[in-house]
């Protein structure tokens, strides 16, 4: 990805905290050494090497904006830790203690490239694309520390996984996560069309950067996964059987009137999936279609769902039910 060169600079002066003759700046003034500390603070490997600071910094900046980004139509991942360390409220000035006027400015520059800045609830500044609407909020690594309200809301998902039923689980958590995730045409067989699934409970699919499309489909299970013979759980030899069917079964995709076959199979557990059963579930297949399937049980769910700020409709009716039904203090 590539800025003008106008908004590089301008951006390398908000890092170096440069005013203009007359103008405060908004922005921690950063000497050569307080710049190597900022980068190092960013987990970035960049030393300020003596030259100018602007033009210095304007180059780390074009380095680190031709990386690589975790979400499609977003900057990338060391551009976006940049943009949470430059905007990090502990940073504020003293006639902008909130980073209100710091935010303004930083947006000014942004938007010349199709992006915006905002805080979000939890006072981490995120960056949005102001046309796909894409946000870095994904950009957050799993392993983070959550924080109090993130806690209570994976409790709350988690306590959920335990009694919803197999089509609840489609309905009310992964077809909203796939839909924040960027998947398109995610369509769900439901309760009507069991008999035609072939192994499928969602088939949906992917387009890429360089507009190729994949396909996946979604095998859905509300429990616990495992290899034993005799179990309350579900057991992987029924897994395998519908893996194959699943591969081996065309979609009917409408918007190109074509059939394709699915390129990944997608297994989903709302509890764990054990490691004896990923095991022989890779000594049954061959080489090809080992590396066709994907593994997603309770903790990849939790995760996801909380880094994307997914609403499952169900736990809001429940807040708000149990809202009302408070009794009224008069």
């Amino acid at each position: 990805m590539k800025f003008k060169k106008r908004t590089i600079n301008e951006l390398a002066d908000m890092i170096c905290g440069n005013s203009e003759l007359g103008v405060p700046s908004y922005f921690k003034y950063r000497s050569s050494s307080y710049l190597t500390e900022f980068f190092q603070d960013c987990d970035l490997p960049y030393v300020h090497d003596g030259s100018t600071r602007r033009w210095w910094v304007a180059g780390v900046l074009e380095e680190i904006l031709a990386g690589p980004a975790s979400v499609q139509h977003l900057l990338p991942d060391g551009f976006v830790v940049v943009i949470r360390e430059l905007m990090n409220k502990r940073n504020g000035t003293e006639g902008d203690p909130e980073r209100t006027n710091a935010l303004a400015q930083l947006n000014a520059s942004l938007a010349t490239e199709g992006f915006t800045a905002f805080y979000d609830e939890d006072g981490i500044c995120q960056v949005q694309n102001l046309k796909t609407k894409a946000t870095s909020a994904s950009v957050a690594a799993p392993q983070r520390a959550w924080t109090k309200d993130e806690l209570k809301s994976r409790d709350s998902i988690s306590n959920y996984l335990d009694t919803a039923s197999e089509d609840a689980i489609i309905e009310q958590v992964l077809l909203p996560l796939f839909r924040q995730l960027g998947f398109q045409r995610i369509t769900s067989a439901g309760h009507k069309d069991k008999a035609l699934e072939y192994g499928k409970d969602i088939w949906m699919k992917f387009r890429l950067p360089t507009m190729h499309t994949l396909y996946f489909g979604v095998q859905v299970k509300r429990g616990k996964i495992d290899a034993a013979g005799q179990t309350k759980n579900s057991n992987v030899a029924e897994i395998l059987a519908q893996i194959r069917m699943m591969l081996g079964h065309m979609v009917f995709d409408p918007e190109i009137n074509k059939r394709a076959l699915v390129d990944h199979a997608i297994i989903v557990a709302g509890g764990e999936i054990t490691k004896q059963a990923r095991n022989w579930l890779g000594e049954q297949l061959d080489t090809s279609q080992r590396s066709q399937i994907l593994f997603m049980e309770r903790g990849d769910l939790l995760d996801l769902l909380t880094i994307h700020k997914v609403a499952i409709s169900a736990l809001q009716e429940s807040t708000s039910r149990a809202a009302f039904d408070e009794e009224i203090p008069f």
